[in-house]
């Protein structure tokens, strides 16, 4: 067999086909309260789009690639309320408003009611970095405030500001916005 696999953990970044980030920033850019399920300590990681790319391209032609399987992403883990927090200190933005929630007490009718999966979701990177020489460039704050400005910054979006969910949610929880 002949493969490498890259398994990256959630993305984030300009041009990004699916910027996680962009749904923190619209609310950030409104004003609005962000709603965070659980308790908000729920564990993640994110990479920036070019330290992905950059890890493909020390896998190709690499022999210590061969038939092996990397995790990419940032270094550092970070919980959903500091993701949230980091969105706004990278949009030079007050720090939000964060309005935990039980997923459990709502019916979204399909609708998602935050961009990432309700659990912790890690990885270690150290295989990437030692077998690849291979190390992110971006911290999470400086990626998110490349993230930023080279695009939601410049009003270039995916996806245009959906609230309805999280109206759902502050209208039951009685939260102003």
């Amino acid at each position: 067999a002949n493969f490498t696999s890259v398994r990256p953990v959630y993305i984030y970044g300009p041009l990004n086909y699916n910027p996680v980030e962009e749904w923190f920033f619209h609310r950030i850019a409104s004003g609005r309260p962000i709603p965070v399920p659980g308790n908000g300590k729920q564990i993640t990681q994110l990479g920036h789009v070019k330290d992905l790319a950059t890890a493909f391209v020390k896998c190709l032609g690499n022999e210590k690639a061969r038939n092996q399987i990397y995790n990419i992403s940032g270094e550092r883990v970070v919980t959903f309320d500091g993701i949230a927090k980091a969105c706004a200190l990278a949009a030079g933005a007050p720090e939000p408003e964060l309005v935990h929630f039980d997923a459990a007490d709502y019916d979204f009718g399909g609708k998602k009611a935050f961009p990432m999966r309700d659990q912790h979701f890690f990885t270690s990177v150290e295989k990437a970095m030692e077998d690849l020489d291979w190390k992110p460039e971006f911290d999470l704050v400086a990626g998110l405030t490349d993230s930023y400005q080279k695009d939601f910054g410049r009003g270039t979006f995916r996806k245009a500001a959906d609230f309805t969910v999280d109206d759902m949610i502050l209208d039951k929880l009685k939260v102003m916005t």
